[in-house]
């Protein structure tokens, strides 16, 4: 039996309703939300393209590419909300449940990397190179895609009707897909505690966006898997499982722009502080060269404990040296007059 379409949508899907429909003004709210902040999102990537050249800082410098998939992760959480507002069905599900837990990996793999390089920089120590960053990521988050992949290709494809017929079990295999999400969320709050005990306070500000980022965070994720899990089913309104999941996407994207990427990409072309780093020599100068103190290589010091008069000189010799008895003299002479031969002439004649 066909149905009229609601107030605000015209002759299309009966799955897309949500998206125009004006009496169900929640569907139309989220998706604004959505789309300013894939415009925002897609500002700050073309901003840090342009800000590359302008960052003095070569440690910061490495962290361009933690912003970049970071942000890219973010572009996929707005994008993924419309999956939501739309109804779910053969197309949207697979896509629910795959790019869900491999959009917020990405996510808090990013923040993860940051946080441990923070770990090293407030420290003192030589950080990251941005080949290594890359690898944390990418090592972080292809953990999720290969348990979203089994996933997909063992139950979901084969039981897609009786997700759809049961919306509950959907729900709990659903959270249940996110527990590594959940491990990651968890692991980068406990690290990013550690970047505030650190001798380099500069740096403390960047592992303070992480963690209040991940405050917020852990507590939009507590409040919409205990909705999505328990409270709907207590209240009977199941209906509002996809809005639940879909306000808080929009509101983890827009927690990940204000409370993170915002302020590091306004830290970024900070001026270079010496005061952040140790002495240049820590970081460049061979280890063999910093140091001071040690045990002295017997091999070259022996013949001068055998003399015992000889004090140890890291330049000495290690020949045994004997002592040369100085000379009289080694002043450059200087010119003296050569006495007359006239000198005793007292201008008489000599015998005849």
């Amino acid at each position: 039996m066909a149905t009229s379409a609601p107030p605000g949508c015209g002759s299309i899907h009966a799955d897309y309703y949500r998206l125009c429909d004006t009496q169900e003004a929640w569907g139309i709210v989220l998706e604004s939300l959505a789309a300013a902040g894939v415009l925002v999102t897609i500002f700050l990537i073309c901003s840090l393209f342009f800000l590359i050249c302008k960052v003095q800082d070569n440690s910061k410098r490495h962290m361009i590419s933690i912003y970049f998939f970071f942000l890219l992760g973010t572009l996929g959480i707005f994008g993924l909300t419309f999956a939501f507002i739309i109804k779910a069905n053969d197309r949207t599900l697979p896509t629910r449940f795959f790019l869900f837990g491999v959009i917020f990996a990405l996510c808090f793999s990013c923040l993860l990397t940051h946080a441990c390089n923070l770990n090293k920089l407030v420290r003192g120590r030589k950080p990251f190179s941005w080949v290594v960053l890359l690898l944390l990521i990418v090592s972080f988050a292809l953990v999720q895609v290969v348990i979203n992949i089994e996933y997909l290709v063992t139950k979901l494809v084969k039981q897609r009707d009786e997700f759809l017929k049961e919306p509950e079990k959907a729900n709990k295999d659903f959270v249940m897909l996110l527990i590594y999400v959940l491990f990651l969320m968890a692991l980068t709050f406990l690290v990013s505690m550690f970047t505030f005990c650190g001798s380099y306070k500069n740096w403390k500000r960047h592992g303070a966006h992480i963690f209040v980022t991940i405050l917020f965070s852990i507590a939009i994720w507590v409040v919409w898997i205990t909705m999505l899990t328990k409270g709907n089913a207590v209240l009977k309104q199941n209906m509002w499982d996809d809005p639940v999941v879909a306000i808080a996407l929009v509101s983890n994207g827009w927690i990940f722009l204000i409370m993170y990427i915002v302020p590091e990409i306004c830290f970024l072309t900070a001026p270079l502080k010496l005061e952040d780093y140790p002495p240049e020599n820590d970081f460049c100068q061979p280890k063999f060269l910093k140091q001071t103190t040690g045990v002295d290589n017997r091999a070259y010091t022996q013949d001068e404990i055998v003399q015992g008069d000889l004090s140890y000189s890291p330049y000495s010799s290690h020949f045994q040296m004997k002592t040369i008895e100085p000379q009289n003299d080694f002043s450059i002479p200087r010119p003296k007059a050569r006495t007359s031969p006239y000198h005793d002439y007292t201008g008489g004649k000599g015998p005849m």
